[in-house]
């Protein structure tokens, strides 16, 4: 039976985060843009939108389109209504799926994400039927960074719940009352992070071997590459050798 790799797992994090940036400024202009609907337009008395802005800046978009994205949602500019939605179900291989989507047609985002689980065999399910095998955590990634010693002593001093440091790759946990704070400790400590964002995360993994996990990523890129949706979270853990 083949062992699991921490380094496995994290070199695919890695190739999702990357994969996902040719989609940035899309889903961030959609998050700005019902995080303002949702909680307003003032990111100090807002947390979730002030952690889009944080994404969105770091992510260099500019100031006009973030203030187009914020007026749109608060109703001081004409825009598209989004509306957020939530799928669940799971993978031929017995793998927890949540999808997040945030859509301005409800019938064609439903229909396109039933198409891709169908395509690879998966079911979805009704809600509730795997989300409470997950919890939302915050999650601060940096890569090829060469200050892991200074982000890891300042991560712990501001109560991280976990961290991760391989190969010049730091990954930091943290309960998600914290996750604004340690954010803002680090940035204002010079140490800008290459993503961060709260997460769905399972305790209980289920292990893939290569064979299973190049379908299993296939099937995940199906959902990411539709354009109503947000963000797709698994339980799925890799095996040494994956690519």
């Amino acid at each position: 039976m083949a062992g699991h790799s921490k380094w496995a797992n994290i070199q695919h994090r890695k190739k999702r985060q990357d994969n996902k940036r040719g989609k940035l400024f899309t889903k961030l202009i959609k998050e700005i843009t019902v995080a303002a609907r949702e909680g307003g337009g003032d990111a100090d008395s807002n947390p979730r939108l002030r952690l889009a802005l944080d994404k969105a800046f770091s992510g260099n978009m500019n100031k006009e389109t973030v203030e187009k994205a914020i007026n749109r949602g608060t109703g001081n500019l004409e825009g598209v209504n989004y509306e957020e939605l939530t799928y669940e179900g799971y993978s031929s291989s017995g793998v927890a799926i949540i999808v997040e989507c945030v859509t301005d047609n409800k019938n064609r985002t439903v229909a396109e994400v039933r198409h891709a689980f169908s395509k690879f065999s998966g079911n979805l399910g009704s809600s509730g039927s795997v989300s409470y095998l997950f919890k939302k955590i915050g999650v601060i990634s940096y890569q090829e960074t060469n200050s892991a010693e200074q982000i890891m002593d300042l991560a712990i001093e501001n109560n991280a719940e976990d961290i991760i440091n391989e190969e010049n790759y730091v990954e930091i946990h943290t309960d998600k009352a914290d996750y604004l704070n340690i954010a803002k400790v680090l940035k204002d400590n010079n140490f800008i992070f290459d993503n961060a964002e709260l997460e769905m995360h399972a305790d209980v993994k289920i292990e893939l071997d290569s064979e299973a996990a190049e379908s299993f990523t296939k099937f995940i890129d199906s959902l990411e590459e539709l354009d109503d949706v947000q963000n797709v979270y698994t339980n799925a853990e890799y095996t040494e050798g994956l690519n």
